[in-house]
């Protein structure tokens, strides 16, 4: 049976997932944007058959609709997400997954009551570093990882001022919320334990200042609003006894853009990396994938190569979501996993107002 996937939002992640769909076979055959002139450019460079300005009307219009995707500002994730559902369809959702946990929950809740899948664009763990990693993770060659540093860093990162980015009501957050993806890529690397206490701190240094803005994002809107963090630093401790660290920053006194995440465990370590020559551009980067052992009494560092992936995992992400539909793949993300980092998001934001250590509920 082919997925037949309807789009919700003209933005740029659809020049990802209308590919990714298409490559594991899934038909995309409509788009639905507030702006109709939007969705009917990326129709007509898609050649999607079918476009809307009411997503209700999609979702009722469309025979044979089996799935959507949705790609808009976060605060219209959960209500999208609830809506499709509602209406028995599979969701394929971009990051972050909500503006919060309890918003989180009640996504989860609706799709084990619709019975439909509910996953999320954390294309980071479709990259083939993260791929390659956790072939030597489930095989045992790294055991338990106790320790793991999560970085996603910028110097001049900010991605415009008053849009909705920087604006708290409709994205929930700054650098943390936005670049979250190597949190859940620790947290996937160690199995994705239960949090336990959080501590925070973020920091809003450069947050209005415009040598701070970066290449890419949206224009500044003159009489917006810029209410969010420019960086942030946390620790989270587990009931299992693992840690993480985490950093992320739009605007912070760094060398250059880093994404990376390294791990401490009790056979090895490792670390994925990638290094931009700007901030905010991939054309320049680097990828590396190394393994930390100890041999013949020897601190042996392994190279692991893989082939090189310009889309950062993003086509191959909306591929597993088609794959994992059609019974071919298992998915790559989970609503469960999704809460745990919402929570840990919530944790981080909380510890920052009141300068003490959080307990995760």
């Amino acid at each position: 049976m082919s997925i037949k996937i309807g789009i919700i939002g003209a933005g740029g992640m659809a020049n990802y997932h209308i590919p990714g769909f298409r490559k594991a076979g899934g038909e995309v055959i409509a788009i639905a944007d507030v702006n109709r002139e939007a969705a009917a450019r990326v129709a007509a460079k898609y050649d999607i058959p079918q476009v809307y300005s009411s997503v209700a009307r999609m979702l009722s219009g469309v025979r044979g609709l089996n799935a959507v995707s949705i790609i808009t500002p976060n605060k219209f994730h959960k209500p999208l997400a609830m809506q499709a559902l509602a209406a028995g369809k599979h969701v394929f959702c971009e990051k972050p997954p909500a503006l919060n946990a309890a918003e989180m929950i009640a996504m989860r809740q609706a799709a084990a009551k619709a019975r439909r899948r509910l996953m999320f664009d954390f294309n980071n763990r479709a990259r083939p570093e993260s791929f390659a990693m956790m072939d030597y993770i489930g095989k045992g060659t790294v055991g338990r990882i106790n320790s793991a540093q999560a970085l996603w860093i910028r110097r001049t990162g900010i991605p415009g001022f008053g849009g909705w980015f920087t604006t708290r009501a409709l994205s929930g957050g700054g650098p943390v919320i936005d670049l979250l993806h190597m949190i859940d890529l620790a947290l996937y690397f160690m199995g994705y334990p239960e949090p336990a206490w959080v501590l925070g701190q973020t920091f809003d240094d450069f947050i209005s200042n415009k040598a701070f803005k970066g290449p890419w994002g949206l224009p500044d809107v003159a009489r917006g609003i810029t209410n969010v963090e420019a960086a942030a630093h946390g620790f989270v401790r587990f009931k299992s006894g693992q840690v993480l660290f985490l950093r992320n920053s739009w605007a912070e006194m760094n060398a250059r853009e880093e994404v990376s995440v390294t791990f401490q465990g009790q056979k090895a370590g490792g670390c994925i990396k990638r290094l931009f020559g700007r901030d905010g551009l991939d054309d320049t980067s680097i990828d590396s994938c190394d393994l930390y052992v100890q041999e013949h009494g020897r601190s042996v560092n392994r190279t692991i190569v893989t082939e090189p992936d310009p889309t950062m995992g993003r086509i191959r992400a909306a591929m597993n979501f088609v794959l994992t539909l059609a019974g071919q793949e298992e998915p790559l993300n989970t609503p469960d996993e999704a809460v745990k980092l919402m929570k840990i998001i919530d944790a981080i934001y909380a510890s920052a107002r009141t300068g003490a250590p959080v307990r995760v509920k």
